[in-house]
């Protein structure tokens, strides 16, 4: 089987993730933070080191700035709900997945806020003035994707964040296909908020997530329960990253996650040339094969989306996972939005997504799939 949809979650993880993994589960099984007995203590030592890792790697002040979460989608809406501002304004892009839309619009039927989509003037990615456009008076919050899960577009979050940051305005940003990809740093940024996909570009276990907060803004909770401190009161303590953190962490992943992190950082130009590599190669290939593309030469981030004359993605995918066991992803990829944008709603779009693991010889068999397809259509 060749796996070739990294960007849903990497399949191949290192032998560090899994080590790490098995490990906590023999010598890290005790409840961090709720009790005072040398194996809960010897557990949420670790889980410090892990948060004090993962605020070294995106330069946040400390590991109380590390919030842990389910997943992507749950620190997002942490961000979004934990800070909207009745009769507030946000602005996204239309790159958002619907993790960012869905709760945006749920905040907007409810009568609390309004929003509006900045759509992309370039076809690298999101532009400053692209946001600008939108800006209103009681504009709290920019929500940035940062590189598109469809196609790879980019968004220029330095010269945004810094608006931002001028501006008093809240800056959130998806990184879920960037994280583990590209550097960010949070304070040359002028990050808010970061949210991370720990089973995308950290190769971590899935459902393990986090944000990544600046030391500007705090959300409100979104949701309420035990964090091991002040138990005899009841409203949620006030200390982070308690305050964002109810019910037992899940020590196995968290551990994967900064298994995973190491990973990255000790090979980190390996893994930046390679899928440059990859998809640079790839999209050159299908161009001169005359199939319809949708990622810039510029956007070579892992992430390559196409079409195949008039047939569905989701057929292509069909015959290229039944006929040559190979798994992309056809369909419109959580991102209706962007598919409006690309004029891709009645299509959707075959979406190649690599990691590390991946090869050369991998994407010339794909090449020749797509090739017998094409003819044959």
């Amino acid at each position: 089987m060749i796996y070739l949809d990294n960007s849903a979650s990497t399949y191949t993880k290192p032998k560090e993730v899994i080590k790490a993994v098995n490990e906590s589960l023999l010598h890290y099984t005790a409840n961090p933070g709720r009790s005072g007995h040398k194996a809960s203590i010897k557990t949420a030592l670790k889980i410090e080191e892990t948060r004090e890792k993962l605020a070294h790697h995106f330069n946040a002040e400390s590991g109380q700035n590390v919030i842990f979460t389910l997943n992507c989608t749950q620190a997002l809406n942490l961000a979004i709900l934990g800070s909207a501002k009745k009769n507030g304004h946000v602005i996204c892009t239309e790159n958002e997945h619907n993790s960012v839309l869905r709760p945006l619009e749920f905040l907007k039927n409810l009568g609390i806020i309004d929003y509006d989509i900045a759509y992309q003037n370039s076809p690298i990615g999101i532009s400053l003035n692209d946001i600008l456009k939108y800006k209103k008076d009681n504009t709290y919050m920019i929500i940035c994707n940062h590189i598109s899960n469809v196609n790879g577009s980019i968004a220029d979050i330095k010269s945004i964040g810094e608006y931002c940051s001028q501006n008093n305005i809240i800056f959130l940003v998806d990184g879920a296909q960037s994280c583990g990809h590209i550097k960010i740093d949070i304070k040359e940024n002028n990050i808010d908020y970061l949210s991370v996909a720990g089973h995308k570009g950290f190769y971590a276990p899935q459902s393990i997530g986090a944000l990544i907060i600046g030391d500007k803004y705090r959300p409100e909770p979104i949701m309420f329960g035990g964090t091991g401190t002040n138990s005899l009161e009841l409203f949620q303590p006030n200390i982070f990253p308690e305050r964002l953190e109810s019910g037992t962490i899940s020590t196995p992943l968290i551990l994967g996650l900064e298994a995973g992190v190491d990973f990255v950082e000790r090979n980190f130009d390996d893994i930046v040339n390679k899928l440059d590599d990859l998809t640079t190669f790839f999209n050159y290939e299908l161009n001169k094969m005359g199939v319809t593309t949708y990622t810039q030469p510029e956007n070579s981030f892992g992430v390559i989306a196409f079409n195949i004359k008039d047939l569905h993605s989701n057929e292509v995918a069909n015959i290229l996972n039944e006929k040559y066991d190979i798994c992309v992803r056809g369909g419109y990829h959580c991102a209706p939005i962007k598919h409006k944008a690309l004029g891709t709603i009645e299509q959707g779009a075959v979406r190649v997504s690599l990691s590390y693991f991946n090869t050369f010889t991998e994407m010339q068999k794909l090449l020749f799939a797509v090739k017998h397809i094409f003819k044959n259509c």
